[in-house]
This record gives C-alpha cells, structure tokens and sequence, in this order.
C-alpha cells in the first residue's frame, strides 16, 4: 500500500512546538521578506509566510521593490536590514529580475541572519556537513523522509533539477546522509535511465508530470518538489509520494518558521 505524504500535518506538528517555544521563552522573533518585482509565486509564498508567522508569533514584514531597482540600491537596503538589531533573519524571494547578480544579493545578507542558508559562508558549511542553517525547501525534504522513517544511507538517489537554491543543496543533504546521489536536469539525456533504478526520487523543475508510472521502479520512494509528478498513476507503483498539493510546501513554510526561532534564540543566548 502506497504512504501518501501529509505534510500539513508534520507543518502542524512543527508549528505547535515553535509557538509553545515562543510562549514559552518569551522569545519574540522578526522575520523580514524581501521580495522583488511582481514574481506571481513569489507573493503567494510570501503571504503563506505572513500567515504562518501569525499562528506562531513571529512579528512579520515584507520589503517589497519595484521590478527596476539597481543592483546596489538592493545591496543597500539589505545592508540596512542587517544593521537592525530588531531583525532575527533576512529572507530574499527568488527569482530576482535577469539583470541583478543573485549571487551578489546573497553575499550581501548577514549570515547570522541568513534564514535560507544561501550566504557562501553558510552553504559552504553545508557541504561541509554543518547544517545550520541550510534551505528550506531541502530540509523539509529531509524531514519528510525521516518522519517516515526513510533508509538514506546506502540507498541509490536521483535528484531531478541542480537550482543553488534547491536542487544542488537537496543533493548535499543526501549526501551528507550517505546515499549514492545522481544529479539530473534538463541537458540530462535519457533521465528515465538514472530514475527507473533509484531508490529514491527527488524531482524539483517545475515540469509537470515529467515523472511518469513506467519512469519509476516498484516500491520506491518518490517526493516532488515542483509539481513534476504523475501523481494519479506513480503513486501506484511506490511505496511513498508526496502530494502534489499539501505535501513538501507546508514543511517548507514550517521550517522557516522554525528557523527564525532559532536565529532569535541564538541573539540572546
């Protein structure tokens, strides 16, 4: 029988104990968001952040910047978020418009306030094998697989999509946790011949149903990132999938908020 993924309920779970925390230590994190432009994804995140951060307690702000802000006018306004001790931790929107250097951008961030481990510092530590902080999207991945009591070490994993922000720091996860890791993408030729052998399944493009029933073995464990899945007709064949919807989102949005928790944590300790 295939475990479909309730990833609203592990994001309740993670929830609950930060806002206990928070109540309990009187603790009262700030969360900034950052967001570029009119990315139509990016503003849904946002908002689900916003609410997230209200049933917890963690006071909240978004930053918004037109679509033609410069370079440095951004670097500048990150700077000033840096300098403000009522900040806990700094989170940039991705993408940012084609003229602006991500990578400047992320530099740019305190790394004690770098809730997404996107600072070279801290996903230099990553690789390193030093989790703290590391993104989102990969932790929750992570999380996923072990609330289920997934076996990574040892086992054959396939990662479909090499974003720094999400594929690359997934495979790192793996890795560090000992499995055989296989990075995929779009110049990748033949990518049914790497998934229909692995173990496990990470699939992060954006594709939809890129992954399909006869592209996957029986039994494996498959969790979509970007809505790349078959769903109707994989879930048939694995052992384990995330929803398309309530799966790997909601845990994502949790551990944000358990990361700024942490960061407020760390300032007064």
């Amino acid at each position: 029988m295939t475990i479909i993924v309730d990833g609203k309920k592990i994001a309740d779970e993670i929830e609950n104990k930060i806002k206990k925390e928070i109540l309990r230590t009187k603790i009262v994190p700030s969360l900034a968001s950052v967001l570029v432009g009119n990315d139509k994804p990016s503003k849904r995140y946002a908002k689900l952040i916003q609410r997230a951060s209200a049933r917890v307690g963690i006071h909240f702000e978004i930053y918004k910047f037109p679509e033609n802000i410069s370079e440095k006018e951004l670097i500048d306004s990150i700077s000033s978020l840096n300098k403000k001790d009522s900040v806990d931790g700094i989170l940039l929107h991705v993408p940012l418009p084609e003229d602006i250097d991500e990578r400047k951008i992320f530099s740019s961030i305190n790394p004690e306030k770098d809730i997404e481990g996107v600072h070279p510092l801290n996903r230099g530590k990553m690789y390193m094998g030093i989790e703290d902080p590391v993104p989102c999207v990969a932790e929750a991945v992570i999380r996923v697989l072990s609330r289920y009591n997934v076996e990574i070490c040892g086992k054959d994993a396939v990662v479909i999509g090499h974003s720094n922000t999400i594929g690359k720091p997934i495979s790192a996860l793996l890795l560090n946790r000992n499995a055989t890791v296989t990075v995929c993408h779009e110049y990748t030729k033949d990518l049914r011949k790497y998934t229909e052998k692995a173990d496990i399944i990470v699939s992060a493009t954006g594709v939809k149903d890129l992954i399909r029933e006869d592209m996957v073995r029986e039994g494996a464990i498959v969790i979509d990132v970007g809505r790349d899945i078959d769903f109707k007709n994989v879930s048939k064949k694995v052992s384990l999938i995330t929803p398309p919807f309530g799966g790997i989102g909601p845990v994502t949005v949790s551990i944000l908020m358990e990361h700024t928790y942490k960061l407020a944590k760390k300032k007064v300790i």
